[in-house]
């Protein structure tokens, strides 16, 4: 190929150049012309990567058909690419559709915020599971924590997961009245001793978030925690059928069914409502005498018949006497009852009868203002 003269006064005159020449072929493409490739539909490429990672399946369905109509119209390369990606977004379309139907497409997000956590979520701890809050806060909002072996120093621990019912976010006062009701209940199945709970350990419970409650969380999480953030738990708090003997069982059913009792003490005092705590003390008689005649049917071992022996002694005397308090006519005479009652709860017969038992003997103390059936002050709650 020769390349032709630069232009001025002296370029011959004339339809070519100087010399041989033949005409160009059909497929000539003159001075300096070089081939250009089709180009590929970009559209194409998105439409099959969409396709094969399933990733948005409604898009790269669009894009396929978009792509197939402009590679018609401009004659650009990619026609496969557009069809096998339509075909791809097709098929990941109906699985999502699939999913969603059956409701595995919210399992498969809330198992998506687990791994991108890296961490374990509040609401995928399960009862007996030990746990660092990271701040060693119990009350606040929390997305994370880290499940650890209850032997090692630990924030909380496990002892109920209540579920819930499917529906609409029910609201956070009605999550926190429902988790004071369910935990304080279900402390007792793991916990059956509660002389054997430290005093500077609570309630606390975590209950779902708005935001949690999008991704599935309908479980609130009944948990043990120090009172004190700042210091640890180190061993498991569970006492149960687990770890306790029959005999021990049998005590502490008998123990915990008449201080449920004895925390639904009413509000007001015997001088502002006497009728009230008259109606009170009356189950609390009942309760002793029903769980008096419970324990006798037990067979105990030789170590512990005296003392339990004991024990039941002085049950069904402080029976009498709260049922005299329900008979009382005057605020005088009920206290005077009320006083004498109580001398046997949490007395010596029931330490002695609970050291024969192999069960804790030291006394727990009580806030005054712990009333009702809390038994305890310091809850709190925990959104996740």
């Amino acid at each position: 190929m020769s390349i032709p003269p630069p232009p001025g006064p002296h370029q011959p005159q004339g339809p070519y150049p100087p010399g041989p020449y033949t005409p160009p072929g059909p497929w000539g493409y003159g001075w300096g012309g070089y081939a250009q490739p089709v180009p590929v539909n970009g559209v194409a490429i998105a439409a099959l990567v969409l396709g094969v990672l399933c990733f948005l399946p409604a898009v790269g369905l669009v894009l396929g058909l978009i792509a197939l109509s402009q590679i018609k119209r401009k004659g650009e390369r990619g026609r496969g690419m557009a069809i096998a990606g339509s075909i791809l977004s097709s098929v990941g379309l109906a699985l999502w559709t699939l999913s969603l139907t059956t409701g595995a497409a919210g399992e498969f997000w809330a198992g998506f915020k687990d791994a991108a956590s890296g961490q374990g979520t509040a609401y995928a701890l399960a009862e007996g599971d030990c746990f660092d809050s990271g701040t060693g806060a119990l009350t606040g909002e929390a997305y994370d924590v880290d499940e650890v072996p209850c032997s090692q120093e630990h924030h909380g621990e496990v002892f109920a997961v209540e579920k819930l019912p499917a529906g609409s976010f029910p609201g956070d006062d009605a999550l926190t009245d429902t988790a004071e009701d369910k935990c304080y209940t279900l402390r007792e199945t793991y916990a059956m001793d509660v002389w054997a709970v430290p005093e500077d350990v609570d309630i606390y419970y975590l209950v779902p978030s708005e935001e949690s409650w999008d991704y599935g969380d309908r479980e609130i999480t009944c948990v043990f925690g120090n009172v004190d953030e700042k210091n640890s738990l180190t061993g498991s708090l569970r006492n149960d059928a687990t770890t306790l003997d029959a005999d021990q069982i049998a005590f502490l059913k008998a123990a915990n069914a008449v201080d449920t009792v004895l925390y639904e003490e009413p509000v007001d005092y015997a001088e502002d409502d006497l009728r009230a705590n008259r109606e009170w003390a009356g189950d609390v008689g009942t309760a002793f005498g029903e769980q008096a005649e419970a324990l006798r049917g037990h067979s105990w071992p030789a170590g512990a018949e005296k003392p339990v022996a004991d024990f039941l002694k002085g049950m069904e005397a402080a029976g009498k006497e709260w049922t005299k308090a329900a008979e009382a006519k005057d605020v005088d005479t009920y206290y005077e009852h009320y006083d004498l009652a109580y001398e046997f709860v949490d007395g010596a017969s029931t330490v002695t009868a609970r050291e024969a038992l192999g069960l804790a003997t030291t006394v727990p103390t009580y806030d005054e203002e712990d009333g009702g059936g809390s038994g305890g002050g310091g809850e709190g709650e925990l959104d996740v």
